[in-house]
């Protein structure tokens, strides 16, 4: 009966100081993983603060409501027992008129009147004259005093636009920036048709980006091809032509599509000596000349990533298709475009993304009825000083820009770019 031993022990490798060599690996890793870290941590610590922080900052901005909250605070909290039929009760006009007169002595009243007035117009002039007149108020009763001063304060739109402002946050911004309002009932409805035009300049925004990504595409895949195929010397310098135009301002190259397209402009001039017009035409300050323009400085994100692709693309994927019997039509159609469309992809989201966002060529070359988004976005953040506005329709552009890569990467398989 032969009788099991056990296996002799296995000996642990061993580091010239003594340490078992698994170990030692395992702390070598943690340094070397330690050490890249310490590398990127610049470059995480200015994402973080230059990009992440600026996004989650806008997302607060776009639904932040401090203002009313703030400078009516006795009112909110009258207002909490109104059922929203009829008028408030007497204490909650008193409650108005201690808020209003704390707020003109403070000189805190200015600040609510103005994000009042993006509810309602002309209520910031309301709630400015009823606080100073609602100063000189000794004794009730407020109700009689309120309406005295401004008969506004007996009709139930306005109390209800200061009920729906109690909390610190706000849907507001929201609805605005898709056409919709929140009526007396707090009911969420369209606005007025003469009111509506954030719809439609979204719309507009999306129309103009995918056209002037399409006329890209159709004018660079060729040019990508051209530099891919020939030879190192020719490509090289077809190659400076496509790079040059990153080596000028944009403002430049916009100012310079004005004066090209203006109606005394070279483009006119070259028209009416090859025949092609009898009249002289306007190319700027409109659509054409808008989606030339942005083409034009657009070209080359388009061309890289596809030139990119098909440099790695091996000839003889054609050869053999045609060996076997293909036209040089059919096997361009068949093996070579579908090799080329993770470029494609990466140059048409790339276009795309970056035409959204236009705000220097629309404005100087699009009419009237050529902003994009973004002209409505500066206004809001730079001259009317609406932060909350202007941040709603950053983030709505944002989402749908998300939302559109999300789409894209799931039936186009974008995440193998």
């Amino acid at each position: 009966m032969a009788i099991a031993t056990a296996a002799p022990p296995i000996d642990v490798v061993r580091t010239a100081d003594g340490t078992p060599l698994k170990a030692r690996l395992r702390q070598t890793e943690r340094v070397r993983n330690t050490a890249a870290f310490g590398l990127i941590l610049p470059l995480l610590a200015f994402t973080l603060v230059f990009f992440f922080f600026p996004i989650f900052s806008m997302l607060v901005q776009s639904f932040e409501n401090k203002e009313i909250p703030a400078n009516f605070p006795r009112a909110i909290v009258a207002l909490k027992s109104w059922g929203g039929q009829g008028l408030p009760g007497e204490d909650a006009y008193a409650a108005l008129a201690y808020d209003l007169k704390h707020g003109y002595d403070n000189k805190t009243v200015p600040r609510a009147a103005v994000r009042l007035n993006y509810e309602i117009a002309q209520f910031r002039s309301m709630v400015l004259a009823s606080a100073r007149k609602a100063a000189n108020l000794q004794t009730g009763p407020y109700k009689e005093a309120m309406i005295g001063i401004d008969a506004r304060w007996g009709e139930r739109e306005y109390w209800a636009v200061l009920k729906r402002n109690s909390s610190t946050v706000t849907d507001h911004y929201f609805l605005n920036a898709l056409d919709l309002e929140r009526n007396v009932d707090q009911e969420i409805v369209k606005k007025a048709e003469d009111r509506r035009i954030y719809i439609s300049v979204l719309f507009r925004t999306f129309w103009i980006s995918l056209f002037v990504t399409i006329l890209c595409l159709l004018l660079g895949y060729p040019v990508a091809y051209l530099l891919a195929t020939q030879p190192a010397r020719i490509s090289n310098l077809l190659m400076i032509f496509v790079l040059l135009p990153f080596w000028t301002s944009l403002l430049v190259r916009t100012v310079a599509w004005v004066v090209l397209l203006q109606q005394q402009g070279l483009l006119n001039d070259l028209m009416i000596a090859l025949g092609l017009i009898k009249e002289r035409v306007l190319l700027v300050f409109n659509r054409p000349g808008l989606l030339i323009a942005m083409t034009h400085v657009l070209l080359p994100f388009m061309i890289l990533p596809i030139y990119s692709v098909m440099k790695g693309i091996d000839p003889q994927y054609m050869r053999a298709a045609k060996s076997l019997g293909a036209s040089p039509a059919l096997a361009f159609a068949t093996i070579y475009i579908p090799l080329t469309f993770p470029g494609i992809g990466a140059g048409v989201l790339l276009v795309f993304i970056l035409a959204i966002g236009y705000y220097i060529t629309p404005e100087l070359v699009g009419g009237g009825g050529d902003q994009m988004i973004s002209h409505f976005i500066a206004i809001y953040t730079s001259e009317l000083v609406n932060w909350g506005q202007g941040s709603a329709l950053a983030v709505i552009l944002l989402a749908a820009v998300l939302a559109l890569y999300a789409i894209y990467a799931r039936f186009f398989k974008l995440s193998q770019i």
